[in-house]
């Protein structure tokens, strides 16, 4: 079975950001870049689970982090990251097409086959 050049990789991707704390934290440095501190609260998560998922983050190239001393500074590394998430948030709060009985659905009752 031939594959095509980058479905692995972009599985991968599609794995990383599958968890739903780490596509908030890259919401929030979408705005502006963020030490581990500033998102842990904006996030209400802890500081080392938003340690952890930077990491991953960062491991998957989707942040880069800048250190100034002890404090290190996290921005969204490649703005396509930024316009995936818009567009899966766009999908997912537009209302579905009319279903097979001609009633239009709403997000909240979309089932993933």
């Amino acid at each position: 079975m031939g594959t095509e050049v980058g479905l692995a990789e972009t599985a991968q991707l599609f794995k990383v950001l599958g968890n739903e704390s780490r596509l908030l934290l890259l919401r929030l440095l979408e705005r502006e870049p963020h030490t581990v501190g500033a998102l842990a609260e904006a996030a209400g998560l802890s500081q080392p689970l938003v340690s952890q998922h930077l990491r991953t983050l960062r491991q998957a190239g989707l942040v880069i982090v800048s250190r100034r001393g002890k404090e290190a500074t996290y921005a969204v590394a490649d703005r396509h990251v930024v316009h995936v998430i818009s567009d899966a948030l766009a999908h997912v709060l537009e209302p579905v097409a009319a279903d097979s009985i001609g009633t239009t659905r709403h997000p909240e009752e979309r089932t993933l086959a």
